[in-house]
């Protein structure tokens, strides 16, 4: 496969316009975020989602995290609870994500899942290109399965170049970690990961 690398330091309309055509025809995408580099893919495609657990080698029973440019595209898939709302008006965008309940539409595109983890990152081009799309992204750190995440263009090119449709690299991730995950589907959050948002920050919302 032939893979077109973009370089850019800021998002542009020509690299968002080429980002967007390729996920709505059911291509992959490794893109720059906050936290580490990702693989992207339309959350309304189940090929192009099926393409991503290939190319990483992950199990099926490992769920991706649905991005989106904004709450409300989000609340289509999920339910937010007072406690999620809070933490999401606090600390989004940004390196959290929030295991949520999933609605009626967010079980038919996960595949049945009762819960999903969603993020909205705060790196611009990231964002640029979550709002540019018309419809939400799976998304998951761009990494073979136990291998490290992709913290830099260059390293998500090692790990995809011929094997993904397009990667946009705009150099190295803000934070060079993961991020920290809330499980919100219950009253009592509970920390599923440390991230490189310490959880002591969350815990007077929480």
């Amino acid at each position: 496969m032939k893979t077109t690398v973009i370089k850019i330091k800021r998002p542009d309309d020509k690299t968002l316009k080429a980002v967007n055509g390729v996920l709505a025809k059911g291509g992959i995408v490794a893109f720059p975020t906050d936290t580490v580099y990702g693989l992207a893919a339309s959350a309304f495609n189940r090929d192009a989602v099926k393409k991503i657990y290939s190319l990483k080698g992950r199990s099926y029973k490992k769920p991706l995290i649905l991005m989106a440019g904004d709450l409300e595209r989000l609340k289509i898939l999920v339910q937010f609870s007072a406690k999620a709302q809070l933490l999401s008006n606090n600390f989004w965008p940004g390196p959290l994500t929030l295991i949520l309940p999933t609605t009626e539409l967010g079980q038919m595109v996960s595949g049945g899942r009762k819960d999903i983890g969603v993020r909205i990152p705060a790196d611009k081009t990231a964002l640029a290109i979550l709002k540019n799309c018309r419809f939400p992204l799976f998304t998951t750190s761009a990494n073979p399965s136990r291998k490290p995440s992709a913290k830099n263009g260059r390293e998500a090119a090692g790990y995809f170049k011929g094997k993904v449709d397009l990667i946009v690299d705009s150099g190295a991730c803000r934070h060079g970690a993961e991020s920290t995950v809330i499980d919100a589907t219950h009253y009592n959050c509970l920390l599923v990961r440390e991230g490189c948002l310490p959880s002591k920050k969350l815990l007077k919302y929480i």
